[in-house]
């Protein structure tokens, strides 16, 4: 029996005939030319407002794409005006010959406020954990690399059980008042073989020439065939509650770590337990900067698997990744995809189906389809803080309750979708009485390709992949370069949270 998630609504349910507050606003004050001129007996200008009126209302309600006409305008004239200053291209200090200090990040567009620090020694190997700051949206983070076993053969208790662990895990969160959002990211490439070139080199003995061709034609065909996975969890903590933690255990950035670490014990015991991770590893700074330098360019991993097996037999050898080149040299932005380096990237973010969402529904999206194709996945699960739930609650109940009193005065039939969100939204309110955390989950998925391909033949196979699975696609243009950091690189970027100065 597959287990089926369909607890969910629209973020805000609008209270008059599914107008929010500002439309029907934004509606009734553009009501008073056209009356005032009808008072005047101006039946010209009358008919002049009534026509700028319905302009108005297909701006400000019509959605195209996801977006109203007024959000389109604005995105399309900052892009343009972006465009013409160069803000929307990057080259990296590397090409340009200007770095100074290795350890400085270099990444581009939303990922230039990040800052890494190593964190104080933790765990008997002594790890000096990376913990990510972002000064533009004023965050802290910390990364996990965890690999689960997958549930395609566990039966439909087990994953009932992993499910409620992750609903388990956000509780914890929201309780710990603390963490902002928990972000999960998946990436698949076709492997690419590096480790099994790297064991045969070393355990290859004398044999038959027969048996050597054999094997060498078996690798050649499963490694097109095979398929490498990575996963990552983030944790994102807000310096606004962090601050004030941060003073009971010293202050500055190593109370800020303590406190990270204790936060990470506490989601690990989570992610080992109730979700039936594995293995739980918490990222330092060179870990992080290859999961970096892999996210942009997927093809430079063998070579940097290469360099860690040379460097056990040669110390001289340096495998690290300096984060002053841990991003691509450089990189353009499109309205329908992103470059970067020798790779093209599209993503669409996925919108949940109104008859509910299967567990594993997703696999389809991770596979490749075609050689030296990667494909992405991030799950953001932003967390609501308990008071402002219980406020954002009353309000959805409150607008619910005057949508049905306005249908009935009016005698306007309710239709069955609006019924059904109405009855979501007030049986939430139980929910939130027993403990159980409000978020605002969102998932978005990226296509990464080689530039000598069509990229958009790839974004089509991803939309179709997406429709595969039981979802809707719904490209993210204009915001693909946001869209592609938050899916793939692992440093905590969202596209739900407000970016400051």
């Amino acid at each position: 029996m597959a287990a089926i998630y369909r607890d969910y609504s629209r973020d805000r349910i609008g209270w008059f005939f599914g107008l929010t507050g500002w439309q029907a606003g934004a509606l009734a004050v553009a009501v008073l030319p056209p009356c005032w001129a009808m008072s005047r007996g101006a039946w010209v200008s009358v008919g002049v407002f009534v026509l700028l009126w319905v302009a108005l209302f297909v701006i400000t309600v019509t959605p195209v794409r996801g977006r109203s006409s007024a959000g389109w305008v604005g995105a399309l004239t900052r892009s343009a005006v972006g465009g013409l200053l160069g803000w929307t291209r990057f080259r990296s200090a590397a090409v340009s010959g200007d770095i100074g200090d290795l350890r400085d990040v270099d990444l581009p567009g939303v990922l230039q406020g990040i800052q890494i620090h190593d964190g104080p020694p933790e765990g008997r190997s002594s790890a000096r954990i990376a913990v990510i700051q972002d000064h533009a949206t004023k965050t802290w983070a910390v990364t996990a690399s965890i690999v689960h076993p997958g549930i395609g053969f566990t039966e439909s208790i087990d994953r009932f059980q992993q499910g409620t662990g992750l609903s388990d895990l956000l509780d914890t969160a929201m309780r710990v008042d603390l963490i902002a959002e928990v972000i999960f990211v998946v990436r698949t490439v076709p492997d690419d073989g590096a480790e099994r070139d790297l064991y045969v080199r070393r355990h290859r003995r004398d044999g038959p020439d027969l048996a050597r061709v054999v094997n060498d034609q078996l690798h050649a065909g499963l490694s097109a065939a095979g398929v490498r996975t990575e996963a990552f969890c983030t944790l994102v903590v807000p310096e606004s509650r962090l601050k004030n933690a941060a003073k009971e255990t010293g202050g500055g950035l190593d109370g800020r770590c303590r406190v990270l670490y204790g936060l990470m014990a506490e989601i690990e015991s989570h992610l080992r337990g109730g979700m039936a991770m594995t293995s739980v590893t918490w990222l330092t700074s060179p870990e992080l900067a290859l999961a970096c330098r892999t996210g942009f360019a997927p093809g430079d991993r063998a070579s940097i698997i290469d360099a860690l097996a040379a460097r056990e037999h040669d110390t001289a050898v340096n495998a690290h990744v300096p984060w002053a080149m841990a991003g691509p040299s450089g990189a353009d932005t499109a309205i329908r995809h992103y470059s970067h380096d020798a790779w093209n990237s599209i993503s669409s973010t996925i919108k949940l189906p109104v008859k509910g969402a299967v567990m594993g529904a997703l696999a389809p999206v991770l596979t490749p389809g075609e050689p030296g194709e990667r494909r992405t996945v991030m799950v953001c699960y932003p967390i609501v803080q308990q008071s402002r739930a219980h406020r954002q609650q009353g309000n959805s109940e409150w607008a619910a309750d005057v949508a049905d009193a306005l249908r009935a005065k009016a005698k306007v039939k309710t239709r069955a979708q609006q019924r059904d969100e109405a009855a979501t939204v007030r049986g939430r309110d139980a929910k939130l009485a027993r403990g159980n955390a409000l978020i605002r989950p969102y998932a978005v998925c990226t296509v990464t390709a080689p530039k000598t391909a069509r990229i958009s033949e790839y974004g089509r196979r991803l939309d179709a992949s997406v429709r595969r699975s039981g979802f809707a696609p719904l490209r993210l243009d204009v915001a693909q370069d946001a869209a592609f950091a938050a899916s793939t690189i692992p440093l905590g970027v969202s596209l739900a949270r407000p970016r400051g100065t």
